[in-house]
């Protein structure tokens, strides 16, 4: 039967449809579970009530970082209360390898370990606390053998996952020779732990014909499906893989959550009971791969008034001991090795270094950011060499003007921004008179030194792997009006739900309160790109405008036919629908279509049109657009101990038009100080035996709430559209605001640079902790010129 449709005065409804709209995308609305993640009430799958006879999984894990496997002693671990069972790479009825892109990944090690870490078995058992007990119980008995555990050795013995690629314009060392002046350096950048608050988890229930259903915190749930479907050797239809939040992904859940799926439905699949794996913030930091460590080599030339003559990066890539992204987050460093400048002749290579640590994966920016920390270097050290404010010779290197639009994988710069945010955050941030306030303080003060730098940020948007670029959406009408939408992106926090429902909103002109946003699950959209590459809202905001307005169109000519109208006499506005001279609620006309037998479901379909790139050839047109930004950070360092505070950052960044300006700043603020964090406070450490002893809250320390800028002032560039044909001409933002961090740790460089009266640039290896800051100090007051 239909629903019960109120039917309101059709003056009533009338005047509605006259009201101003106030409009739905482009309005700073609040995340859809906002109230729900503040009062605790977000479901997560930790939560999730479970039945009385899963099963709880707890790895046993590699104590050696390379070696092989002599003997596994198990009896005392099955001893154990509660243990059910112990599982092993002999038990895999499927395929062991569960590598993303290429084999390289065993779900179980095998006869070989590969570093400290790896799972070598997985204990089962009727209580967590059970298979905690019965993985320690273990014996395993390893014979070590040689491990590479540095990128520089790697290096050395070229020892890579993937051959190195090469991106070059030019004759590079012919200017190089040429050039007026010529500098090189080298320096690390260090890895970063996704440290996201919902660690990996997933849970996995049998079904009938071999059936799994998944519930995985993922950001990439076609992939779980696949290897879950390749582990037990069934086909992908037999697996559903459900998502209805992450809490935080930040990239450590686009390829890694999948092994911890496969264990779970593994385990369900050879009792026949339900089975979760969750692990331990141990566990889950030693098992899992990192942001890439980076060693950078560069040697420039450039001109008397640092113009860049001709540039040699060397960008080597710490990828641990498995293929895994590696490939495409290289190449991703690689096209952002320019950053905001033009290169002239140059040569920028790739190293994919294989090392014997955890598989090194996704991280917000994926490589742009450690790409875009070569070029700033090189900006700071042309300033220092030649006695100039780094901000203009950043100016003087921006693109722009004939024959300087062009990347070094040519690749024309559209629609550049760089000098119009800059000029404008200089402008507003009082950039000129706070670099000669610093330098009067830094002149009166023998102990502390403040330092100040600006930074620009070009980003390029669209996956780097050309056919994950699509996506797809399934929007519901039921008959009382109310919306049901389901699309491929994953909701991690960042507030993809509630755009996408925004647009759907806007299309049909509904109150955003009658859809419901459903689960991510692969029931529903198939073979789903991961939600990943700061595409969410570009791809599946596509994907569902379409749906919705293949739903609007059949609905109009439906009007047309019932009210005898013409199309253009049908007008959706504010919740009521215009037919020639007669006004219906929405939930009136829904009910309507219903009666009418037209159809009230719609799938959409979006896939980025024009990019391309030959990587023989390292070039082409990989990214759709570009997105700009600034920022501006001031800082003030102890010269006798290290320590330091971020005084102040200024912010001005390009959101094209903003789906939901209030998304859009809030994941600025958290970008921005995510990558504060990875260049100041958050570092990774091993010992010389490969193993992790950052494995927690007490060893690594993430940024906090007094971590944040006393004066942080966040602005986005207004009357800025794109240019892109994307969803109402807005732009990507969860990523770009990431390498707005760099500028806190070029400011810290600036301070440094202050304590030697600037004669010396200090090369500061990143993480800048306040070690590194003391030493970079002693440097140049010692008159020691690193690189």
């Amino acid at each position: 039967m239909s629903a019960k449709i109120e039917i309101p005065d059709e003056e009533a409804l009338k005047a509605q449809f006259l009201q101003q709209l106030q409009g739905r995308a482009g309005r700073p609305r609040r995340h859809e579970s906002a109230d729900r993640h503040v009062s605790g009430a977000a479901e997560y799958i930790d939560d999730r009530a479970e039945l009385a006879a899963t099963l709880h999984l707890c790895p046993v894990l590699s104590d050696c970082a390379h070696g092989t496997i002599d003997a596994v002693d198990l009896t005392a671990a099955l001893a154990e209360p509660g243990v059910v069972r112990i599982f092993s790479w002999r038990d895999v009825p499927g395929e062991l390898d569960i590598g993303p892109l290429a084999p390289g990944d065993p779900l179980f090690a095998r006869e070989k370990v590969e570093y400290h870490g790896q799972v070598v078995l997985m204990v089962a058992a009727d209580t967590p606390e059970a298979a905690r007990r019965g993985a320690q119980a273990v014996k395993i008995a390893i014979t070590p053998l040689e491990a590479v555990l540095d990128v520089e050795t790697a290096l050395a013995r070229e020892s890579y996952v993937e051959q190195p690629h090469v991106q070059q314009r030019g004759d590079a060392d012919g200017a190089l020779a040429r050039a007026a002046h010529r500098l090189q350096g080298q320096f690390h950048i260090g890895g970063q732990e996704h440290f996201y608050l919902e660690g990996q988890v997933a849970q996995a229930i049998p079904g009938e014909d071999g059936a799994m259903q998944i519930w995985s915190s993922t950001q990439h749930p076609t992939e779980v499906q696949k290897l879950v479907a390749s582990v037990l050797d069934v086909s992908m239809s037999k697996v559903t893989v459900d998502v209805r939040r992450m809490g935080g992904g930040f990239g450590g859940k686009e390829t890694q959550a999948a092994g911890i799926a496969c264990h779970a439905a593994l385990a369900a699949r050879l009792t026949g009971r339900p089975a979760k794996l969750r692990l331990s913030r141990r566990d889950d930091m030693r098992i899992t791969g990192k942001r890439h460590p980076f060693f950078v080599r560069y040697d420039v030339g450039f001109s008397d008034e640092g113009l860049l003559q001709g540039v040699i990066i060397d960008l080597a890539a710490n990828c641990g001991y498995s293929l895994d992204l590696s490939g495409s987050i290289c190449d991703r460093a690689m096209f952002h090795a320019d950053n905001a400048y033009y290169l002239g002749d140059a040569r920028v290579t790739g190293y994919r270094c294989r090392t014997n640590i955890a598989s090194n994966t996704a991280f917000r920016g994926f490589g742009g950011p450690q790409g875009m920390m070569a070029i700033e270097q090189i900006m700071d050290a042309i300033a220092r060499y030649l006695g100039r404010d780094p901000l203009a010779v950043r100016r003087l290197n921006f693109y722009g003007g004939a024959g300087r639009d062009v990347t070094h994988y040519e690749q024309p710069v559209r629609q550049n921004l760089a000098r119009a945010i800059t000029d404008r955050l200089a402008d507003s941030a009082c950039y000129a008179e706070r670099r000669a306030e610093i330098a009067r303080f830094n002149a009166a003060s023998p102990v502390l030194k403040r330092g100040l730098a600006l930074t620009p940020v070009k980003f390029g948007i669209s996956f780097t792997a050309t056919f994950l670029n699509q996506a797809g959406a399934l929007i519901l009408v039921y008959s009382d009006g109310t919306v049901q939408l389901n699309h491929g992106g994953t909701e991690m926090g960042q507030g993809l739900n509630t755009k996408v429902a925004q647009i759907v909103a806007d299309v049909l002109q509904i109150p955003l309160a009658d859809i419901q946003v459903t689960a991510t699950t692969t029931g529903k959209v198939p073979n789903t790109s991961p939600t990943a590459a700061s595409s969410g809202a570009d791809l599946n905001g596509k994907a569902a405008e379409a749906a919705a307005r293949t739903l609007k169109a059949r609905l109009t000519a439906m009007l047309c036919q019932q009210c005898a109208c013409d199309e253009s006499d049908v007008v959706f506005h504010n919740g009521v629908v215009r037919a020639g001279e007669r006004y219906f609620s929405f939930a009136q006309v829904a009910n309507m279509a219903w009666l009418n037998q037209v159809p009230l479901s719609a799938t959409g379909f979006y896939k980025v049109p024009g990019i391309h790139y030959d990587r023989t050839k390292g070039k082409g047109e990989p990214f759709y657009y570009f997105a700009w930004g600034a920022a501006c950070s001031e800082v003030v360092i102890d010269t006798l101990t290290g320590e330091y505070r971020l005084l102040r950052t200024d912010i001005l960044h390009d959101v094209g038009s903003s789906l939901n300006p209030a998304l859009d700043i809030g994941q600025i603020e958290g970008g921005f100080l995510q990558g504060a964090g990875w260049l100041t406070s958050e570092e990774l450490v091993w010992d010389d035996k490969g193993r992790l002893l950052s494995d927690g809250p007490m060893s690594y320390k993430i940024p906090a709430v007094g971590d944040m800028p006393e004066v942080f002032n966040v602005a986005l560039l207004e009357s800025t559209p794109n240019e892109a044909h994307t969803v109402y001409r807005s732009k990507a933002v969860g990523e770009p605001p990431f390498m707005l961090g760099i500028s806190v740790w070029c400011a810290l460089q600036d301070a440094v640079a202050a304590a030697g009266g600037y004669r010396r640039h200090p090369h500061l290896d990143a993480p800048a902790t306040p070690e590194r800051v003391l030493g970079g100090v002693m440097a140049v007051q010692e008159g020691e010129h690193e690189g």
